[in-house]
């Protein structure tokens, strides 16, 4: 069984992450990653990411840098689960370089967005501290969801009505 990812195995892995890269890459961290590097969190299960341009090389080292660190690592970004919110690469939040390696929080509308129609009480309570520390404002995710509610028809999981629902509702109780 690996180990949650704390904030220091977070770094670790952002070391070999950069040490590994041989060309210039963005890394975005999204889910359980931002919370615990944000310090809402003390761990996550895994460290969820994504990684532009994606390269052989840098998926190759990955396992590697699982099993050195003893934890779980997935490739997954909000966009794998709701439209691409316009704008989320210049609203993602820059955390650090390690040499040609930029790290960053992928946009918190895109992963507030993702998390409220997730539903799940763990994406609930992030989306509060998003909230809560300034990092999204209700009145932007409202419009932010109102610019791709149009492409939802493209995930045919998710019933737009019932997204649309809960993120008026999760406003409301906030």
């Amino acid at each position: 069984m690996r180990d949650l990812a704390n904030e220091q195995k977070i770094r670790e892995f952002m070391l070999a992450f950069g040490r590994a890269a041989r060309t210039t890459v963005r890394v975005y961290f999204t889910g359980g990653s931002t919370a615990v590097l944000r310090g809402w969190r003390e761990s996550t299960v895994d460290v969820d990411l994504r990684f532009d341009p994606e390269s052989d090389e840098l998926f190759r080292v990955i396992p590697h840098i699982k099993e050195e660190l003893q934890i779980n690592v997935e490739l997954a970004a909000p966009s794998d689960f709701i439209p691409s919110v316009p704008g989320w690469e210049e609203r993602s939040i820059y955390i650090d370089s390690i040499g040609k390696a930029s790290f960053y929080h992928y946009d918190p509308y895109s992963q507030a967005l993702a998390k409220i129609e997730r539903g799940h009480s763990q994406d609930q309570s992030d989306v509060a501290k998003m909230l809560e520390t300034g990092l999204v404002d209700p009145m932007r995710l409202k419009e932010l969801f109102s610019e791709i509610k149009t492409s939802l028809y493209k995930y045919p999981a998710i019933n737009p009505g019932t997204f649309e629902e809960s993120v008026v509702e999760f406003l409301r109780s906030k």
